[in-house]
């Protein structure tokens, strides 16, 4: 599958931005090192895993075949989540999305939680002839 050069309105600058914030979480963390104290929180570590799963479940719209390809990341989290002793993530329905919408995992800070819904079939472009 080749993909378009252009993304849908929004798509392109939200990845970039998802993006940046993963350098800069590791740029953040980096210095702490592996089991350093201090380093993640509880939380932390929960809105991490929250942004790589909602991530995943994104790519899975690429291609009918991509949700098969990102299952074990969506292993790995949910043994990730297990060794921390966080909670485990929203269950997905059949068409890939959560049965629940995701709820804030940081109280601290005031995010909006936003209802998944599916998405729009793309349409080609019509043609109008004159």
């Amino acid at each position: 599958m080749e993909l378009p050069t252009i993304a849908a309105p929004g798509v392109g600058e939200r990845a970039d931005a998802v993006a940046d914030a993963a350098c800069h979480l590791y740029d953040t963390i980096a210095p702490w090192g592996i089991g350093a104290p201090g380093g993640w929180s509880r939380t932390a570590a929960e809105d991490a895993a929250e942004a790589i799963e909602t991530t995943a479940h994104a790519l899975a719209s690429i291609d009918p075949g991509a949700e098969v390809v990102l299952a074990p990341v969506h292993a790995a989290l949910a043994d990730l989540r297990r060794r921390l002793g966080l909670a485990t993530a929203d269950v997905a329905t059949g068409d890939g999305l959560p049965a629940t919408p995701r709820t804030v995992g940081n109280p601290r800070r005031t995010r909006w939680v936003r209802v998944l819904t599916a998405p729009s079939p793309r349409q080609p472009p019509s043609r109008t002839t004159s």
